[in-house]
């Protein structure tokens, strides 16, 4: 602890916890705005993740091109019956980025705004006599632990988060999903059914009882992984056996890696004094989709204002508009996508189902749209009655609803 700490003053403006793309957004827009930020992340920790980032977030985070390892132009869906429907993106394209460069480029832009860089692990959060934050936390360059204050905290350390079991009630009891993926070299010659700018997605129960399976295209290598909220479920091994359906047995593996997800956003998440959650700590995945990297972006952001509103104010109830603000954004799609995810993936007959209905031109072209650009589709409300009705014609196995 510092001079200046021990006189009664912090050390930091803000610790931020986690430096994925939650909290290295968080870190980096609090730094741009000049405060004295410090930002906290283990060494070596890469998340299994498809890397999909739509067009609004290249836009909304000033995000390069440069570190798009591939484009995708579809996604094909696989259903049970092995019956596959291709969603074409039409004119755009999803970017595909590979999680150990794309965060490792965002902590560094936080650091270049001015972040001071800790690589470590959080052990602790209190509040001091003062009413300070105070994060324990070991370094990887010394032996023993270490505490600094800072008038806020933003804990973007992953769906076990620390800050967040520390410092918000029931944090958890979140439910997640457990993924597992295999990022595998791209042989020069392809000798199995894969294509650089094609997502597959497959809806098949003995892959994932509970969610999907995945073939993401990364450049020079592809991700190959599942998910599933079924305790138990032998995701390795499933994976291996996947890799043999799919032709993908014999491919070079890079790394192997595993992580939990959470399916549901935290009821709160502030501590009503001086911390806040964003990312997956504040459990913002999109359901069905399990989509992430575009959400935490934006919650980190989120939190990172209502903390300079906090610092601007004193008033701590500031840090609720960061939920407050993410929810009216978003709240109304995670429902939506929530309610998918039950109906649709509960059992391989609605799953067959469920691929089906994709093979709608209004489902593709709505779906598309809302993804690229990150909100309800409002323009053409004769496209929703369809679909409404398509749903409910398929969900029941009844013939679909006729344009």
């Amino acid at each position: 602890m510092t001079d200046e700490a021990k006189d009664g003053a912090p050390d930091y403006d803000v610790i931020v916890v986690g430096g994925g793309p939650s909290g290295a957004t968080a870190a980096d827009d609090l730094a741009r705005q000049g405060y004295h930020v410090m930002l906290i992340d283990k060494a070596g920790r890469i998340k299994p993740c498809g890397g999909a980032v739509p067009p609004r977030l290249m836009k909304d985070f000033d995000i390069p091109r440069s570190l798009l390892v591939a484009h995708a132009h579809s996604a094909r869906i696989i259903a049970p019956s092995n019956r596959k429907v291709t969603m074409p993106v039409g004119d755009g394209f999803v970017g595909m980025v590979d999680r150990d460069q794309f965060d490792e480029w965002l902590r560094d832009r936080a650091a270049q705004s001015g972040a001071c860089r800790i690589t470590g692990k959080c052990e602790d959060v209190t509040t001091d006599a003062a009413g300070l934050a105070a994060v324990t936390f070991r370094s990887d360059r010394s032996s023993g632990s270490k505490t600094v204050t800072a008038r806020a905290v933003i804990g973007a350390d992953g769906a076990r988060s620390r800050v967040a079991q520390k410092c918000l009630p029931d944090a958890e009891r979140v439910p997640c999903v457990f993924a597992y993926h295999e990022v595998v070299k791209v042989p020069e010659t392809i000798d199995a059914d894969y294509q650089e700018d094609r997502c597959d997605v497959y809806y098949q129960g003995h892959l994932s009882p509970d969610f999907y399976a995945w073939v993401f295209p990364h450049g020079k290598h592809m991700s190959i992984g599942l998910g599933s909220a079924s305790k138990g479920f032998p995701l390795r091994d499933t994976t291996r056996r996947m890799r043999e359906q799919t032709g993908f047995a014999h491919w070079e593996t890079v790394r192997r890696e595993g992580a939990p997800i959470p399916l549901k956003p935290l009821k709160r998440w502030d501590n009503g004094r001086n911390v806040v959650v964003a990312g997956d700590a504040a459990g913002v995945v999109a359901p069905s989709s399990g989509e992430g990297i575009y959400y935490a972006m934006t919650a980190g952001r989120m939190s990172a204002q209502a903390v300079n509103l906090f610092l601007q104010t004193g008033d701590a109830r500031a840090l609720g508009t960061a939920r407050k603000a993410f929810m009216k954004a978003h709240g109304r799609v995670f429902w939506i996508l929530g309610l998918m995810q039950y109906f649709w993936y509960r059992s391989d007959k609605r799953r067959e189902r469920f691929v089906k209905m994709c093979d709608d031109p209004d489902v593709q072209r709505l779906t598309w749209e809302a993804y690229m650009n990150k909100e309800l589709v409002k323009r053409d409300p004769l496209a929703h009655v369809r679909i409404f009705f398509k749903d409910l014609g398929h969900l029941f196995g009844l013939k679909a609803v006729e344009r």
